[in-house]
């Protein structure tokens, strides 16, 4: 397989995209379809075939598609089980229910077909072709509107017994902290994700707090976003900063305990939230010695994912080349 080529599909909420992908991890071509997450199993799996149809028609008008497509790599919000393809519950997808995605994509289009969680197949992405690409041990954080993370060891995903490791963004630091919606107090994600980050802007701002991030929403903290933060921070908004050394210290501590875990070579974050923290990456990694017994923590990269927006579409195509890595 490392000379075919692939379709990565990444299943969301409220999109499905699919891409072309070489073994080189270039994505040839691209698609976006909506997801019909509510409308039973056949409506979601019909969303999914569209999305994979539009791509193949793609490349085949443009002749660039010589050969057989020689797999199919979905990747998908979990809990699923990635030894049998199985979606699982997972709260986005309610059309899903133990739902064998892997089994029915296989059996419409006779390739091998891999499932696994968003998190994970974005990780074995950045680890082939990405900014892990040449490291043995890889440890992968996507932050947005939560925050997921993947290990990958000697170019394969670790899941663990059942599939389910590498739930990271479920580490608590602070078990006194926010009710997480997984159930826990003080997961990471509870305190440092996309909306953590602004909730606690707006709760600032609610007692008292005077900030351009005001102006910015209107004079409504309801309707703050981290978007704005970054900007308020630019123009030298003591809040704003203080909202963003907060969340540089909140990683720091959390990275410290990974690294005390499992001193990775090479940690890279990614997700929609990145960019807010990617001018704090050499904070980050001088922080981390206050927080780590590793005391050669400093030496292990700390850098922005490769891919964006097309993490889960290289992510899916990446499961049909990790038994080749």
């Amino acid at each position: 397989m490392r000379e075919g080529v692939v379709i990565g599909v990444d299943v969301g909420g409220t999109k499905v995209a699919a891409g072309l992908v070489r073994a080189t991890g270039e994505i040839l071509f691209h698609t976006r379809q909506p997801m019909v997450a509510n409308d039973g199993a056949e409506s979601g799996l019909a969303a999914v075939k569209s999305a994979i149809q539009s791509v193949t028609a793609q490349a085949a008008d443009s002749g660039n598609l010589r050969g057989p497509i020689e797999g199919i790599g979905l990747c998908a919000p979990g809990p699923l089980d990635p030894k049998t393809g199985v979606v699982l519950n997972p709260p986005n997808l309610p059309c899903w229910r133990n739902f064998p995605l892997g089994a029915e994509i296989a059996k419409i289009y006779r390739v091998r077909v891999r499932v696994e969680n968003d998190a994970n197949a974005a990780g074995l992405a950045e680890t082939l072709w990405g900014a892990g690409r040449g490291y043995r041990n890889v440890f992968y954080v996507t932050v947005g509107t939560g925050i997921g993370t993947a290990i990958v060891l000697d170019g394969h995903i670790y899941g663990g017994r059942t599939g389910a490791a590498a739930e990271g963004g479920h580490v608590s630091i602070d078990y006194h902290g926010p009710r997480c919606g997984c159930g826990k107090r003080g997961c990471i994600e509870a305190l440092a994700s996309g909306p953590a980050i602004a909730h606690r802007a707006r709760a600032k701002l609610e007692g008292g707090g005077h900030s351009r991030l005001l102006e910015l929403a209107g004079g409504k903290p309801e309707l703050v976003t981290c978007a704005m933060i970054v900007k308020a921070y630019r123009a030298g908004d003591p809040l704003a900063g203080e909202v963003l050394r907060e969340t540089v210290e909140l990683f720091s501590f959390w990275l410290g305990n990974i690294v005390d875990l499992l001193e990775p070579d090479i940690m890279i974050v990614g997700g929609g939230v990145a960019s807010i923290l990617t001018p704090f990456f050499g904070e980050i990694q001088d922080r981390l010695a206050e927080f780590c017994l590793n005391h050669r923590c400093r030496e292990i990269p700390l850098v922005p994912a490769r891919y964006g927006q097309d993490a889960g579409v290289a992510g899916g195509a990446a499961l049909c080349f990790e038994d080749a890595s």
